[in-house]
């Protein structure tokens, strides 16, 4: 009986001891370091426009008005829905499935597949009549594997262009300028391919026409 009280008494203190350091001091002092050094990308990456929360440097947006870059494909469609996607079609199906993440996840043989790249190039080709369809970027008719990416190529970026100077009465140079502000070189100078933040470069454009206006 005594050994089974001092087993229980050792478990016990184990376990008290480890939450203590697991449920405790390591959470804060996690959070504390975190808060203290690299509070903004602890709180989201948020960015703000005139004192208000209008997205996340992290997370890509829906931007379907020619005066601004268009992302790449999103399975969620950046999780935009409207007050009709929630209500059920004649088949019973709702558009609405929540907040989430997530792709296609076509097979290469599926009919699907080609049948969405298909709609995605008219549909670029319609609001881009300067550029050629085998001079459109890979990455802007596939999409990634969150569907929330911020980020585009820079070749995907530039041949918008055109588009956006046509749409915003920004020139050339104000649009490239913006480009270049807003492209993040390769991790480390070796990882990947510079990139665009399409959402911050969307959000000087905005500035830009409100400064002109």
């Amino acid at each position: 009986m005594n050994r089974f009280f001092e087993n229980s008494k050792q478990a016990l203190l184990v376990t008290l001891t480890m939450f203590v350091l697991c449920g405790l001091c390591y959470p804060f002092a996690v959070t504390g370091i975190a808060q203290g050094l690299l509070n903004q990308q602890a709180n989201g990456s948020l960015v703000e426009v005139d004192g208000r929360v209008v997205g996340s440097e992290k997370l890509g947006q829906s931007f379907t008005s020619p005066e601004y870059f268009w992302g790449r494909v999103s399975a969620i469609n950046y999780n935009v829905y409207s007050k009709e996607d929630t209500i059920p079609n004649d088949h019973g199906e709702i558009a609405y499935s929540g907040v989430s993440s997530g792709t296609f996840n076509y097979a290469p043989s599926n009919p699907e597949l080609k049948k969405r790249i298909e709609l995605d190039i008219t549909a670029f080709l319609q609001a881009n009549p300067t550029v050629k369809r085998e001079d459109i970027p890979a990455d802007l008719m596939t999409a990634s594997g969150s569907g929330l990416d911020p980020h585009i190529s820079v070749k995907a970026a530039e041949i918008q262009i055109v588009r956006i100077v046509r749409a915003s009465g920004l020139s050339r140079e104000e649009v490239g300028e913006i480009v270049k502000a807003n492209t993040e070189s390769r991790d480390f100078g070796v990882f990947g391919e510079d990139k665009v933040n399409f959402l911050l470069a969307n959000l000087d454009i905005f500035k830009k026409i409100k400064e002109n206006d």
